[in-house]
């Protein structure tokens, strides 16, 4: 028999008898253990072991069973002793034999961790924590550290009544944290560690350390972590935040929501989102520290978590958005270069297959996210409204008018977070954003299923439309097109100029400030803010290219459509100064950027109309109204003329100007958008020096360059379908709204039979009058076709073509569908046929076939 093997009994009574790993491991412990351990004796200990390791697992066990017997009996000297022999033993043994040692070893550090003496739970932390930082050669199968998790997340949220003995409880639990998730993590068999069980207790412990410390200003920088010095080991919030930026940097594919998750759940079970500093701080960690094709599986997660909060309160909604803002904002930092990498390197496949590189957006899609935004956007919107009917319905005003501006925290908040997220997206993504935008809309006449705008009624559409146009500001701001056509497509083009015709004046800013964002492709913006005659544009340093061919193509199709829209826009009665700016900017930033010798020509013959417009008046404008066209017009010929550099024209304008100047102030904008400017009671036609003269202009032009002869066409607005149905609806109902076009369509009887009076019949026989006018008609018509633009004649033509297919399918709805039959209507129906019979007396028959 093995006397080695005989742990019990008679040879245990026996010292000579006793196996050589017992006596060794005895003579390491000294008899006070003041002494410390016996470092020759220990040298002779860890020798055997080294030697022979198969002894390994006896030795461990042994010690094991002394150290408990230590730890029962309070003798804590000799609890340090050992394992101190524990730590060295595992330090020098690096054999596959260790691994039934290091079970005994994680069975000593358990018991120190489960006594309640502070100094025991620190020492087996220690400990751990050394065991931790060993690379082992080989996996562990069976090895689980379930109860080190439980008990070090116990420990970093100690209680302990003394403050110093708190903190190193709660600096050796984020310790002992911080070497299982080195043990672990690179451990493929250890993927267990990631499981939401894990999670749920690793998590919250960090983040209740980094809550409760003093310090929140040093979370969120991607610089070394604030643990690493020798002060920040002490500091258990700087340390928990050491180990949370390990966890997740260390975090896989398949890990990022286990680990972000918990975070939710913290802010939510204390109540972090209002006001939500915290919240902000972890997440700069959490996108500094996790892998940067990993981000948007964050950004997914508070999207989530934001559809879960949808009935909370607006500041706890608002904190969630501002959340997710500057989670965008950091991930949009690191995909920009990933991006412009991907474009480098496999150029070619990105624009031939149209696949997204790889960048931040591929998780969820890029709409997807626009999508939930929006949806939370129309849900504040409709508590808002909701929160205005009840107040006037007669409840408390103070409290009702705090919850409004609490949803306009939360609308703005989507808003910024809406134009962050597209302004930071390539410009082939940004374009797709522009259209999904501005198909959520509302707008007559275009489908708009995911607002409803029933229900919520004007002033909830209004808001709606208010805030989507602000997002698409921030969303077109500082994107560059190539070209115009790509920028501005139709189905983006038509539905923002119906927004331009709307009788609302704030609306109409907004959809000026798009186009100018698209339109303005150099940045010339800034230096033309302001209505104001200009003495030099030489000195503003104007940036411009030649105007392209695809551009060239663009005014050619478009053009008619941007010139009526500006011309529509002047004459409404609630323009303010603003909107005079914007106009005046719309048409600078149009001959910057789009303007060849044709296209001036047009944009003359515009302002030109203008001015006729404000002096005949036909629409009863204010007095304000038609000098502020009377100005903008002057402005914007001042700035043309010098603009095209044409000598004659510059004269000209500068003598008008000079004119009124003198005679008429009010006519320039320096004058009649000042505060409390007097007006004239009316504008004298005759006094022919004050206006620009398109005669004069025409001279100016004549020569090489311009066909100066299509300044004598006045222009005339082409009328459309969208200027019959949304000229001046203001997005009311759209089924009231077809109701009214269906009672208008139909003849009133009583107006059939016109009245046969004397001057009817008067009017009747004399027919030179008419046919004078019929001859002035003939020539306008024959002078339009010989002298106008084709793309203003096709666009003449295409209206009334559409007009005409209208007609026809309204009569062909009609007679295609068959009239009732009193023998009745065969129907198929699940397979089977119906016969359905119409009582003759519900049949409706022509006044014709009733007698």
């Amino acid at each position: 028999m093995d006397p080695e093997s005989n742990d019990s009994g008679v040879c245990g009574c026996c010292g000579p008898l006793r196996p050589r790993y017992k006596r060794l491991v005895d003579n390491i412990f000294p008899e006070d253990p003041k002494d410390g351990l016996s470092k020759s004796d220990m040298e002779k200990l860890t020798f055997y072991a080294v030697s022979a390791p198969e002894k390994l697992d006896r030795i461990g066990a042994y010690l094991a069973e002394r150290l408990s017997r230590d730890v029962v009996r309070h003798r804590y000297g000799y609890v340090v002793i050992a394992m101190e022999a524990l730590d060295q033993l595992l330090m020098a043994c690096h054999s596959q034999s260790i691994k039934p040692f290091v079970e005994s070893f994680l069975h000593m550090v358990a018991k120190l961790l489960e006594s309640r003496e502070p100094d025991l739970q620190v020492l087996g932390t220690n400990s751990f924590v050394k065991f931790a930082n060993i690379e082992e050669d080989t996996p562990s199968y069976h090895r689980r550290y379930d109860f080190f998790v439980s008990q070090f997340s116990a420990m970093c949220h100690s209680t302990h009544e003394d403050v110093d003995t708190r903190k190193r409880i709660r600096v050796a639990g984020i310790k002992g944290l911080q070497g299982v998730v080195r043990k672990t993590v690179n451990d493929e068999l250890q993927a267990i560690i990631w499981e939401p069980q894990h999670m749920d207790k690793l998590i919250p412990s960090m983040l209740f350390n980094m809550q409760d410390s003093d310090d929140l200003d040093r979370a969120g920088h991607p610089s070394t972590p604030s643990g690493s010095g020798q002060d920040g080991e002490e500091n258990p919030g700087a340390l928990a935040e050491s180990c949370f930026r390990e966890l997740l940097g260390r975090a896989a594919y398949g890990n990022m929501n286990n680990a972000v998750r918990p975070v939710l759940v913290h802010l939510d079970n204390h109540h972090l989102w209002d006001p939500n500093e915290f919240a902000v701080s972890c997440f700069r960690i959490i996108m500094y520290s996790i892998q940067a094709q990993h981000s948007h599986h964050v950004i997914q997660q508070v999207l989530n978590h934001l559809d879960t909060h949808n009935r909370n309160t607006p500041r706890v909604r608002a904190g969630i958005v501002q959340v997710l803002l500057e989670t965008v904002a950091i991930a949009a930092k690191g995909s920009v270069g990933m991006i412009q990498e991907s474009k480098r390197t496999d150029a070619f496949s990105f624009e031939s297959e149209n696949t997204t590189p790889p960048n931040l957006w591929l998780g969820p899609t890029v709409l997807e996210v626009f999508n939930t935004l929006l949806k939370h956007l129309r849900m504040s919107v409709d508590f808002e409204l909701g929160e205005t009917s009840r107040r006037n319905s007669g409840s408390s005003v103070s409290s009702n008018r705090g919850k409004e501006s609490e949803e306009r925290i939360v609308q703005n908040a989507i808003i910024q977070t809406i134009g962050f997220f597209g302004g930071n997206l390539p410009d082939y993504q940004r374009a797709e954003v522009m259209m999904f935008i501005m198909g959520k809309v509302p707008v007559y006449g275009t489908p708009c299923h995911t607002l409803d705008t029933v229900k919520i009624g004007h002033q909830g559409t209004k808001r709606i439309q208010t805030m989507l146009l602000s997002s698409l500001i921030m969303v077109t701001s500082g994107f560059k097109s190539k070209s115009m056509a790509a920028a501005l497509p139709p189905p983006f083009l038509d539905p923002l100029f119906s927004i331009s015709l709307m009788e609302d004046n704030e609306l109409r800013q907004l959809v000026l400030e798009i186009l100018h964002n698209i339109i303005d492709r150099h940045d010339n913006r800034a230096k033309l803010r302001g209505i104001r005659i200009i003495p030099n544009v030489a000195a503003l340093k104007i940036k411009r290219e030649k105007i392209s061919k695809q551009d060239v193509a663009f005014m050619k199709k478009h053009g008619q459509q941007l010139y009526r829209h500006i011309y529509l826009g002047c004459k409404e009665d609630d323009n303010s100064h603003k909107n005079f700016e914007l106009l005046f900017t719309t048409l600078a930033v149009l001959t910057i950027e789009l303007a060849n010798e044709e296209v001036v020509i047009d944009l003359i013959r515009l302002a030109v109309a203008l001015q006729d417009m404000a002096l005949a008046n036909e629409e009863n404008m204010s007095m304000f109204i038609r000098c502020g066209i009377m100005a903008l017009v002057a402005a914007y010929l001042n700035f043309l003329s010098q603009m095209i550099a044409n000598p004659p024209f510059c004269q000209h304008v500068s003598k008008v100007i000079e004119l009124r100047n003198m005679d008429a102030p009010y006519l320039l904008p320096e004058h009649i958008f000042r505060d409390k400017c007097p007006t004239p009671e009316s504008l004298d036609k005759d006094d022919r020096p004050l206006y620009f003269q398109t005669a004069d202009m025409a001279e100016c032009l004549a020569g090489p360059g311009y066909n100066a002869e299509r300044l004598s066409i006045p222009y005339v607005p082409q009328v459309t379908d969208e200027d019959r149905l949304t000229r001046r609806k203001s997005f009311v109902d759209t089924i009231s709204l077809q109701v009214d076009i269906v009672s208008n369509s139909l003849p009133d009887k009583s107006q059939l039979a016109e009245e046969i009076t004397f001057e009817t019949l008067k009017k009747a026989i004399d027919t030179t009058g008419l046919e004078e006018q019929e001859r002035e008609k003939r020539r306008q018509v024959m002078e339009k076709f010989q002298k106008a633009p084709f793309e203003e004649i096709a666009a003449h033509c295409e209206s009334k073509a559409n007009m005409l297919h209208d007609r026809l399918a309204q009569i062909f709805e009609l007679t295609i569908r068959p009239p009732p039959s009193p023998s009745g209507v065969v129907s198929i129906s699940a397979g089977h046929a119906q016969h359905q019979s119409v009582p003759v007396y519900e049949m409706k028959f022509p006044d014709l076939c009733v007698y």
